[in-house]
């Protein structure tokens, strides 16, 4: 006679049964991602939102204030960090693109000479902290005349420059260092968009007289175009949500001048240092709209939405 299965044991059998039916495995396996995303991104932009609209006093002082947050951000210090944030986007976009777009095509060439090599001295800088190479930055850019950079300059026959003390120069030293970390890992991203493309579309060309030229605006840049799009989409956001670079060099969120503070460090400096929740939040959500904003319009640009038939 069969022995009858226990409780515990059909009751395992029907848990089985039910997490493995191609049904119900999907959203199980999915399950984490959707409760951290709830709780992680969803919950705290609904929360942004909410507070976007209050001014928040204390714990206990919270008064619904309409639109006067959104209003106040109408000011000079307000539109001097989207004026920062959008040359450093932009500076870093120009370079980060093309720069290491045309290094991953040199590394990718049958003539290579140590690209190994080449591929993790160009990573290593992102596997340093940000924090590290922002006070390493901050002295190799300081105006004193025995800094590292001045001293450079002075062997040419210049003059010292206050690297952090005026606009341009502090840009040049913001966009030095993204440069510096970003390079490597954009190189790596077009190696990638490199691999898909077939050789013997490069065959081919070269049968037909192609010239190098010819071949990378023809072949190349088509082949690694979905690989710029998400280049420049990731630098967008990178761009206006940087903030540990200039904090770094700086020492605090509010730069002399104005010279060197971002979108997000203006945010810092309103909900947490001058203790303004609500009108940092109404500032973020101003942020978040402007990156929505940009993305869509290179994404329609570069004709990112089309599908094909």
């Amino acid at each position: 006679m069969t022995a009858r299965p226990s409780g515990a044991g059909m009751a395992k059998k029907i848990a089985r049964g039910f997490f493995y039916s191609p049904k119900v495995a999907p959203y199980v396996l999915v399950l984490p991602f959707l409760i951290s995303f709830l709780v992680f991104f969803f919950y705290p932009l609904i929360s942004t939102v909410q507070m976007s609209f209050q001014n928040i006093a204390g714990f206990d002082e919270v008064r619904f204030i309409g639109l006067q947050n959104y209003a106040n951000l109408l000011n000079d210090r307000f539109f001097s960090a989207i004026r920062v944030t959008f040359l450093y986007t932009f500076w870093t976009i120009l370079i980060l693109v093309p720069l290491p777009l045309f290094l991953a095509v040199l590394l990718n060439s049958k003539r290579k000479i140590g690209a190994g090599f080449f591929k993790a001295a160009y990573f290593i800088p992102q596997l340093t902290s940000v924090i590290v190479a922002g006070i390493f930055f901050r002295f190799a850019f300081s105006d004193s005349a025995t800094a590292l950079i001045n001293t450079i300059v002075a062997a040419f026959g210049g003059e010292p420059v206050q690297w952090l003390k005026k606009s341009v120069p502090t840009m040049a030293v913001l966009v030095t260092l993204c440069v510096w970390r970003w390079l490597g890992v954009n190189i790596v991203y077009f190696l990638a968009g490199l691999q898909n493309i077939s050789p013997e579309l490069y065959e081919s060309a070269s049968m037909d007289g192609a010239s190098a030229a010819r071949k990378f605006l023809h072949i190349t840049l088509p082949g690694v175009k979905p690989t710029i799009v998400y280049v420049i989409t990731i630098s967008v956001y990178g761009g206006f949500s940087m903030f540990a670079e200039s904090y770094a060099l700086f020492g605090t969120a509010r730069t002399p001048g104005e010279i060197g503070s971002t979108m997000v460090g203006y945010i810092y400096q309103q909900a947490f240092v001058e203790a303004r929740l609500g009108f940092g939040a109404a500032a973020g959500m101003a942020l978040l709209l402007l990156v929505l904003l940009i993305n869509v319009v290179q994404l329609k640009f570069f004709n990112a939405f089309e599908t094909e038939a």
